[in-house]
């Protein structure tokens, strides 16, 4: 076990944020917490990593063991430029390159006793620069700055000339570098774009050591995490899992304690009606019965009522009157700045109903080409038709729809004012605005409530045409569930940018990927998209009868008699593994299946504490069927 945080609480003016909050992590876990804005994750990280203290409760970090912490928005103030600031993080390999320089010269100069004492600090030295990765800590450097999205013209740039995303990144590239025992990251995709995200997946799969993440990107902890930590209502639950394994279970135990929940309430009220007709009777005998029953219900423990389930937001968006059946035609359509052809001859039409996402690397005019689609940007060439009765609705991720002046009644009141106050105020409440929050200024809002309040605007709008920029940032994940599930039953058009792809993956029908100045469209959703992407992608070419991978094979005719024999009792072996492999994989999936079967009985499904019995037994099987299953493909290869 790499941390421990046992019975960890804290409060902000009195007000509960964590209580008796517990979790562990163990060496190579990956695990994530997760929860809705404002649950208190981020404070959690905090107090882990030390920043703030918890009121109770104790946090312990294996001895011996380091931690590295990537906060959501790095300031990092260094003079270095990119390059050198991440090549700062290899000064000891660099010195022991230098020492071994050194060394290397000065034995030209020594001999005998000198040169023998010499030659072992050497060897020593160079063997601890080949652990330290030394022969290819400059590699590894500009794989990390690659993976995260910097080209080479940019490893030159100061990080004072950077942007608060730019810092970011730099700020992760350091921490992958340093390769602590524990990373832990809050919100690491925010600044990066898909192929960046890719890659940062793919490197914390493969990394040698344990890490803890907060993110909202679900497609990312599908992939990533092993084990969920939710923070809900200020307590810690862990399970076992990816995000969509999470999900499942989180429903089915909330079912399991909502009904928990409501036969107690059934039961608590049977009794005090019992109670009330006891007392009604009005006799020694019934009074005390009666009052023999109050004290049996006063030492229940009343069960409190779990979390209503997506209840953030309340979203419907609804078209004032239907499109054309074309709803979009572009063709020609070309941008550049200053002096640079951003992209050119671009080609795109739009059908009613349908719902499109563009995609690509940040940088390359997504987000521009919603502007000039909604007239805030001029293009240099092509042409922009709309269909028949096409009505825009824009969600700007800068939220230049919104007036920072205005208060927030005002911003709908003077957009919509044939709403009255009652309707403007409803409409606030479904997005989290109630009371005298109405009367903030937008300007003073944070990122997420202007989201929020953007949102707002959109579902007035009774468009047919919705045009989204980044619509899913600062939201939590079931605020974005809401959304998805707004967006899925809208029976207008959509076209928006994003580089959330679970979201993608639930409301796009069709993906414009545009990369090199051009859009390749993919009929489907995001994992459609990388399926068909990888299709096209050119294939490496087989190696030929004179690559070293063919000089080098020893065939069967070349081994010896007693290599023959090592290798059929291998073989036989890898046969026998591989059987009790799979008896092993039926028995515990028969395990199972009687498991999701005790699980439907409704008396089970009523009983809480049995419920968690076991969906904790149902969560070790699954653990350790998913070993089973990779020591299985081990073998069957």
């Amino acid at each position: 076990m790499i941390l421990s945080c046992q019975n960890l609480s804290k409060a902000f003016n009195e007000q509960p944020i964590l209580c008796n909050v517990s979790f562990h992590i163990e060496d190579y876990d990956k695990a994530a917490i997760v929860g809705i804005n404002g649950a208190g994750k981020t404070t959690l990280l905090r107090i882990i990593v030390g920043e703030q203290s918890a009121d109770d409760g104790i946090v312990t970090l294996a001895k011996g063991k380091t931690l590295g912490y990537l906060a959501q928005n790095q300031d990092v103030n260094s003079a270095n430029t990119i390059y050198d600031e991440l090549l700062s993080v290899k000064a000891d390999v660099i010195a022991m390159e230098q020492k071994i320089r050194e060394m290397e010269h000065s034995m030209k100069q020594v001999s005998g006793k000198e040169l023998a004492q010499l030659m072992d600090a050497y060897t020593r030295l160079t063997h601890s620069f080949e652990l330290a990765n030394g022969y290819a800590y400059k590699s590894e450097i500009m794989g990390v700055l690659k993976g995260l999205g910097f080209d080479e013209t940019e490893y030159d740039k100061k990080i004072s000339t950077l942007s608060g995303g730019q810092k970011t990144r730099v700020a992760l590239g350091r921490l992958l570098l340093l390769k602590p025992d524990l990373i832990i990251l809050d919100e690491p995709t925010n600044h990066l774009d898909l192929n960046s995200i890719t890659w940062l997946e793919t490197y914390l799969l493969n990394y040698k050591g344990a890490v803890l993440i907060v993110s909202h990107d679900r497609y990312f902890l599908d992939r990533i995490a092993g084990k969920i930590i939710e923070i809900d209502q200020t307590k810690a639950t862990t399970f076992i899992g990816n995000y969509s394994d999470y999900a499942v279970k989180k429903e089915q135990l909330r079912t399991a304690a909502l009904n928990a929940y409501f036969k107690q309430q059934q039961e608590i009220k049977h009794q005090e009606a019992v109670i009330e007709k006891l007392k009604s009777f009005n006799r020694e005998k019934s009074i005390k019965r009666a009052e023999s029953r109050e004290k049996m219900l006063n030492k229940i423990e009343v069960l409190d009522k779990p979390s209503e389930a997506r209840t953030d937001i309340h979203m419907t968006l609804t078209p004032h009157c239907t499109s054309g059946k074309d709803v979009l035609h572009i063709e020609g359509l070309t941008k550049d700045f200053n002096g640079q052809t951003l992209f050119s001859n671009l080609a795109m039409d739009l059908k009613r109903r349908e719902h499109v996402a563009i995609i690509g690397d940040n940088g390359t005019g997504k987000t521009t080409i919603l502007k000039i689609i909604n007239g805030l940007l001029k293009a240099d060439g092509g042409m922009i038709t709309l269909g028949t009765n096409v009505h825009i609705g824009y969600y700007d991720q800068e939220h230049h729809v919104l007036h920072m002046e205005k208060t927030l009644f005002d911003e709908i009141s003077d957009s919509y004012p044939y709403l009255s106050n009652t309707e403007i105020r409803s409409t606030l409440a479904a997005f989290l605005f109630t009371g005298d929050d109405v009367y903030k200024r937008i300007g003073d809002l944070s990122g997420g409530e202007r989201g929020r309040m953007s949102l707002a605007k959109l579902m007035l709008s009774e468009s047919n045409f919705l045009i989204l920029d980044e619509p899913t940032n600062h939201l939590d994940i079931i605020s974005k569930e809401i959304l998805e599930d707004a967006l899925n039953a809208y029976e207008g058009t959509v076209l928006y940018v994003s580089h959330d792809r679970y979201f993608i993956n639930r409301t796009a029908s069709r993906i414009l990927e545009l990369k090199d100045g051009e859009l390749t469209s993919y009929l489907g959703n995001y994992d459609y998209y990388l399926e068909k992407r990888d299709e096209l992608s050119p294939v490496s070419p087989k190696p030929d009868d004179h690559s070293p991978s063919k000089v080098n094979a020893p065939s069967d005719t070349k081994l010896d008699w007693q290599a023959q024999k090592e290798l059929q009792a291998k073989q036989r072996k890898k046969e026998n593994d591989l059987k009790r492999c799979e008896e092993r994989i039926t028995e515990l999936e028969q395990q199972l299946a009687e498991i999701e079967e005790m699980m439907s009985d409704p008396a089970v499904a009523t009983n809480v504490s049995k419920l968690q019995e076991l969906t904790h037994t149902q969560d070790e099987l699954n653990s350790k069927l998913a070993d089973l299953y990779d020591q299985w493909e081990i073998l069957a290869n």
